[in-house]
Order: structure tokens, then C-alpha cells, then sequence
């Protein structure tokens, strides 16, 4: 769907023309019946980017090659997570040196980088292997 589709236009053009000729008492009713051409109009937009990337991901496959990994948002998760520590590490630091001087501030700074390469570590090939065989004996 475009940002300005004139199909939805017209549409949203003759529920106000109605409400003018109708009144007030209406409002309700001419609301909800322009939300929903405009859910059944997302709706047939949804369905074709799916059916489209499903396509593509056959055609792919009907190919041979390995369909794309989606990364899962694993890049914006660690990105997030190193962009918060950094602005907790400011009064996490603050802290530190008033309460312990350089000392202080090494600790804290140990344990802010200790904490990001914790995280970064869950990424990795043999702690996944590790992760995934955990699970299994849960489900057992």
C-alpha cells in the first residue's frame, strides 16, 4: 500500500461526505466502517509481502542454495545492550570514585566490561551447543 493510495482516498472522501449529509448520530458507525476497509486494505497488503517472500524463499530452495538466516535482531539486541551498560557505566562510575577513589572506578569498570562480555558470549558457537543441550535435558 502507497502512503497515498487514492483508492483509500476516495474512500476516506466519501465517509466525511456522509457524515456531513448524516450528522453527528452516525460518527460511529461511518468510523468503523472506514477502519475496517482500511484493515481488509493492510490485510491484502500483509498477504502479498508474505506470499512474495514465501515464493522467494522456495524458489531458493528449488535451487539448491540455503534460504537467507535471519539474524533474529541479534546485532540491535547486543548494539542495545552495550549502548545501555555505556550510559549506566556514567553513574555506576560516578559512584565509584566517590566512594572508592581509582579503585572504585577499576572495579566498577571490570564488572561493566565483564557483564557486556557475558552477553557477547551467548553468541557463540560452543555456548549455544552448550544452551540448546540444556534445554534438552528440561524437556526430558
Amino acid at each position: 500500500m502507497e502512503a497515498r493510495d487514492p483508492e483509500l482516498k476516495k474512500e476516506l472522501d466519501a465517509t466525511l461526505h456522509a457524515r456531513r449529509e448524516l450528522g453527528e448520530e452516525y460518527d460511529a458507525a461511518l468510523v468503523e466502517s472506514f477502519l475496517e476497509k482500511v484493515e481488509q486494505r493492510l490485510d491484502g497488503t500483509v498477504d502479498r509481502r508474505v506470499r512474495r517472500q514465501l515464493a522467494e524463499q522456495q524458489m531458493v530452495v528449488a535451487r539448491g542454495a540455503r534460504p537467507p538466516q535471519t539474524s533474529g535482531g541479534n546485532f540491535g539486541e547486543r548494539f542495545g545492550f552495550a549502548v545501555i551498560s555505556l550510559i549506566l557505566a556514567i553513574p555506576l562510575s560516578a559512584i565509584a570514585v566517590v566512594n572508592a577513589d581509582l579503585e572504585g572506578l577499576i572495579v566498577a569498570w571490570f564488572g561493566i566490561v565483564g557483564v557486556n562480555a557475558a552477553h557477547a558470549a551467548r553468541g557463540w558457537p560452543w555456548t549455544r551447543r552448550s544452551r540448546e543441550r540444556d534445554k534438552s535435558d528440561w524437556e526430558d
